[in-house]
């Protein structure tokens, strides 16, 4: 099976098929409150201690409400990580992104969230494609963004999410051990998708 770098450069049509991750919630909120809380207020409700490079470090997340904008975490010591960029911009419908925190932006996940008027309030379908361009760990990194994706929807929903506990347990003793072990800053550095950083 070909690597990400390889798997990258080889036509769709070529890859191992991998199912999409999907996860869907419904929410009270109208189609136009529920879309700008997705997108416009991304970072005001992501959670940055357990889904993000810098963990305690971050300062803030952007989410550029524009076809081509960036997605991008900043740490308070001013290094910047672009997460994907903004492929499909659709309001109050839908909006699609590139997803690759960690990553190189060529195994990218191509993300879909779409908002449907549902009852008195909207259904909310995320759907995660693309796992093929990360070659023999595109399997095994869709097993965990199932899980990953499903706290984050509940985040987003302000559902209380038993795998976001467990997340921020195993984050936290993950931090605890690299900051001991003075790897942490080397780990955050090394993170695919560095921006120049801002000034200080």
């Amino acid at each position: 099976m070909p690597d990400a770098d390889s798997a990258s450069r080889l036509p769709a049509s070529a890859l191992p098929s991998i199912p999409p991750v999907q996860r869907s919630v419904d929410v009270s909120w109208d189609q136009e409150a529920a879309f700008r809380r997705f997108t416009t207020d991304f970072g005001s409700w992501w959670p940055t201690a357990t889904h993000s490079i810098g963990g305690k470090l971050v300062a803030r997340v952007i989410f550029e409400c524009r076809e081509g904008g960036g997605i991008i975490e900043e740490l308070r010591d001013g290094r910047r990580f672009q997460w994907g960029t903004l492929t499909r911009w659709d309001p109050p419908h839908a909006v699609g992104f590139t997803w690759h925190p960690s990553r190189d932006a060529t195994s990218a996940q191509d993300v879909e969230v779409t908002f449907t008027p549902s009852g008195a309030g909207t259904r909310v379908q995320l759907t995660s494609s693309g796992w093929e361009r990360l070659g023999s760990r595109g399997r095994r990194e869709r097993w965990g963004y199932n899980i990953g994706w499903g706290s984050v929807v509940a985040t987003y929903a302000g559902q209380r999410s038993v795998a976001l506990v467990l997340f921020a347990i195993i984050s936290a003793v993950l931090t605890l051990v690299f900051s001991l072990t003075g790897r942490l800053d080397g780990m955050i550095d090394d993170a695919g998708g560095r921006l120049p950083d801002l000034p200080r």
